[in-house]
Protein backbone atom coordinates (compact mmCIF):
# COMPACT_ATOMS: atom_id res chain seq x y z
CA UNK A 1 0.00 0.00 0.00
CA UNK A 2 1.37 3.63 -0.37
CA UNK A 3 -0.18 5.82 1.38
CA UNK A 4 0.51 9.33 0.85
CA UNK A 5 -0.75 12.56 3.57
CA UNK A 6 -0.72 16.46 2.09
CA UNK A 7 -1.43 19.64 4.08
CA UNK A 8 -3.79 21.94 2.25
CA UNK A 9 -0.59 23.89 0.66
CA UNK A 10 0.46 20.41 -0.86
CA UNK A 11 3.18 19.61 1.03
CA UNK A 12 3.63 15.49 2.07
CA UNK A 13 3.16 14.89 5.94
CA UNK A 14 5.24 11.90 6.75
CA UNK A 15 3.24 8.91 8.24
CA UNK A 16 4.82 7.27 11.48
CA UNK A 17 4.41 3.59 11.42
CA UNK A 18 2.97 3.41 14.72
CA UNK A 19 -0.17 5.28 13.25
CA UNK A 20 -0.88 2.57 11.00
CA UNK A 21 -2.90 -0.46 12.01
CA UNK A 22 -3.39 -3.85 9.40
CA UNK A 23 -5.91 -6.46 9.61
CA UNK A 24 -6.68 -9.21 7.27
CA UNK A 25 -9.43 -11.65 6.73
CA UNK A 26 -8.20 -14.91 5.15
CA UNK A 27 -12.03 -15.83 4.56
CA UNK A 28 -12.70 -12.89 2.36
CA UNK A 29 -9.39 -12.15 1.09
CA UNK A 30 -9.62 -8.30 2.18
CA UNK A 31 -7.30 -6.42 4.31
CA UNK A 32 -8.14 -3.29 6.44
CA UNK A 33 -6.06 0.09 7.23
CA UNK A 34 -6.29 2.17 10.12
CA UNK A 35 -4.43 5.07 10.23
CA UNK A 36 -4.88 7.01 13.52
CA UNK A 37 -2.35 10.25 12.82
CA UNK A 38 -2.30 13.34 15.42
CA UNK A 39 -2.77 16.31 13.52
CA UNK A 40 -3.51 20.23 14.10
CA UNK A 41 -6.81 21.83 13.27
CA UNK A 42 -6.60 21.92 8.98
CA UNK A 43 -7.11 21.19 5.98
CA UNK A 44 -5.60 17.76 4.17
CA UNK A 45 -5.78 15.49 1.56
CA UNK A 46 -5.01 11.45 2.13
CA UNK A 47 -4.31 9.54 -0.79
CA UNK A 48 -4.39 5.77 -1.15
CA UNK A 49 -2.93 3.12 -3.77
CA UNK A 50 -3.09 -0.70 -2.91
CA UNK A 51 -0.82 -2.74 -5.02
CA UNK A 52 -0.87 -6.56 -5.26
CA UNK A 53 1.66 -9.38 -4.34
CA UNK A 54 2.36 -9.13 -8.76
CA UNK A 55 2.63 -5.21 -7.99
CA UNK A 56 -0.41 -4.77 -9.98
CA UNK A 57 -1.86 -1.42 -8.60
CA UNK A 58 -5.52 -1.07 -7.54
CA UNK A 59 -6.31 1.61 -10.63
CA UNK A 60 -4.68 3.96 -12.43
CA UNK A 61 -4.87 6.92 -10.17
CA UNK A 62 -4.88 6.55 -6.14
CA UNK A 63 -7.76 6.95 -4.12
CA UNK A 64 -7.62 10.31 -3.24
CA UNK A 65 -10.11 12.06 -0.26
CA UNK A 66 -9.86 15.80 1.28
CA UNK A 67 -10.97 16.64 5.16
CA UNK A 68 -10.68 18.70 7.98
CA UNK A 69 -9.30 18.21 11.26
CA UNK A 70 -11.51 20.69 13.96
CA UNK A 71 -10.35 19.64 17.52
CA UNK A 72 -12.91 22.12 19.40
CA UNK A 73 -16.40 20.78 19.83
CA UNK A 74 -18.78 22.16 17.55
CA UNK A 75 -22.09 21.09 15.77
CA UNK A 76 -23.67 22.19 12.16
CA UNK A 77 -26.92 23.27 12.56
CA UNK A 78 -29.12 19.58 12.84
CA UNK A 79 -31.68 19.59 9.77
CA UNK A 80 -33.99 17.02 9.29
CA UNK A 81 -34.24 15.09 5.87
CA UNK A 82 -36.62 14.62 4.34
CA UNK A 83 -38.45 18.01 5.02
CA UNK A 84 -41.17 18.17 3.85
CA UNK A 85 -42.56 14.64 5.44
CA UNK A 86 -45.16 12.39 5.42
CA UNK A 87 -43.80 9.50 7.23
CA UNK A 88 -40.69 10.46 8.95
CA UNK A 89 -38.17 12.18 8.95
CA UNK A 90 -34.35 11.44 9.78
CA UNK A 91 -31.42 14.30 11.66
CA UNK A 92 -28.65 15.24 9.78
CA UNK A 93 -25.37 17.07 11.03
CA UNK A 94 -21.56 17.15 11.71
CA UNK A 95 -19.64 16.99 14.87
CA UNK A 96 -16.40 17.96 15.58
CA UNK A 97 -14.03 17.84 18.47
CA UNK A 98 -12.63 14.71 20.76
CA UNK A 99 -16.12 13.26 22.18
CA UNK A 100 -19.64 13.23 21.06
CA UNK A 101 -21.58 14.81 23.45
CA UNK A 102 -23.04 14.21 26.56
CA UNK A 103 -26.11 15.23 25.98
CA UNK A 104 -27.73 16.01 22.55
CA UNK A 105 -31.73 17.29 22.77
CA UNK A 106 -34.19 18.20 19.46
CA UNK A 107 -37.53 19.91 20.96
CA UNK A 108 -40.17 19.86 18.72
CA UNK A 109 -42.87 22.84 19.03
CA UNK A 110 -45.83 23.85 17.41
CA UNK A 111 -45.84 27.51 15.95
CA UNK A 112 -47.74 28.49 19.10
CA UNK A 113 -44.73 27.58 21.21
CA UNK A 114 -46.32 24.15 22.48
CA UNK A 115 -43.16 21.56 23.40
CA UNK A 116 -44.78 18.16 21.19
CA UNK A 117 -42.02 16.44 21.33
CA UNK A 118 -38.45 15.92 22.70
CA UNK A 119 -35.82 13.54 21.47
CA UNK A 120 -33.02 12.18 22.92
CA UNK A 121 -28.92 11.36 22.83
CA UNK A 122 -30.85 7.56 23.25
CA UNK A 123 -33.30 8.43 21.01
CA UNK A 124 -31.24 8.92 18.03
CA UNK A 125 -29.01 6.26 18.03
CA UNK A 126 -25.55 5.78 17.60
CA UNK A 127 -23.29 9.03 17.54
CA UNK A 128 -19.84 9.60 15.99
CA UNK A 129 -17.41 12.46 15.12
CA UNK A 130 -17.96 13.65 11.53
CA UNK A 131 -21.40 13.79 9.44
CA UNK A 132 -23.90 11.81 11.26
CA UNK A 133 -27.46 10.63 9.66
CA UNK A 134 -29.60 9.66 12.52
CA UNK A 135 -30.80 6.02 12.38
CA UNK A 136 -34.28 7.18 14.42
CA UNK A 137 -36.84 8.27 12.23
CA UNK A 138 -39.09 10.51 13.77
CA UNK A 139 -42.67 9.56 12.82
CA UNK A 140 -44.40 12.72 13.08
CA UNK A 141 -45.94 12.23 16.92
CA UNK A 142 -46.34 13.49 19.73
CA UNK A 143 -44.80 12.36 23.29
CA UNK A 144 -48.19 10.13 23.32
CA UNK A 145 -48.18 8.64 19.97
CA UNK A 146 -50.82 10.52 18.13
CA UNK A 147 -50.18 11.26 14.82
CA UNK A 148 -49.91 15.45 14.55
CA UNK A 149 -51.61 17.62 12.23
CA UNK A 150 -50.04 18.91 8.88
CA UNK A 151 -48.29 21.77 9.58
CA UNK A 152 -45.29 23.72 10.05
CA UNK A 153 -43.21 22.81 13.26
CA UNK A 154 -40.54 24.63 14.96
CA UNK A 155 -37.51 22.83 16.82
CA UNK A 156 -34.79 23.83 18.49
CA UNK A 157 -31.17 21.75 19.66
CA UNK A 158 -29.48 21.76 22.96
CA UNK A 159 -26.35 20.13 23.10
CA UNK A 160 -23.59 19.97 25.26
CA UNK A 161 -20.30 17.84 26.89
CA UNK A 162 -19.56 16.42 30.41
CA UNK A 163 -18.53 19.75 32.28
CA UNK A 164 -22.27 21.05 30.80
CA UNK A 165 -20.65 23.43 28.42
CA UNK A 166 -22.69 23.91 24.96
CA UNK A 167 -21.33 23.06 21.83
CA UNK A 168 -19.95 25.86 19.51
CA UNK A 169 -22.24 26.62 16.23
CA UNK A 170 -20.26 25.75 13.36
CA UNK A 171 -20.48 28.23 10.27
CA UNK A 172 -22.01 26.67 7.15
CA UNK A 173 -24.31 27.48 4.28
CA UNK A 174 -27.73 26.42 5.91
CA UNK A 175 -27.54 29.00 8.97
CA UNK A 176 -29.71 31.68 7.14
CA UNK A 177 -32.80 28.39 7.52
CA UNK A 178 -32.19 29.10 11.04
CA UNK A 179 -33.93 32.05 13.10
CA UNK A 180 -32.69 32.57 17.13
CA UNK A 181 -31.60 28.69 16.90
CA UNK A 182 -34.80 27.60 15.35
CA UNK A 183 -35.32 24.92 12.37
CA UNK A 184 -38.85 24.39 10.84
CA UNK A 185 -39.77 21.41 9.69
CA UNK A 186 -43.43 20.61 7.71
CA UNK A 187 -45.36 17.52 8.14
CA UNK A 188 -47.60 16.79 4.97
CA UNK A 189 -49.54 13.62 5.55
Amino acid sequence: IDLKLFSISNQEIPIQQNELNFTTDQVSNTMKLLYTPTLVDGEYRLEVQAKDKSGNKSGVNPYSIRFKVITKNSVTQVLNYPNPFSTNTQFVFTLTGQDVPENFKISIYTLTGKLVKEITKNDLGTLRIGTNRTSYKWDGTDEYGSKLANGVYLYKVNINDKSGKEYEQMKTKVDDLFNQGFGKLVILR
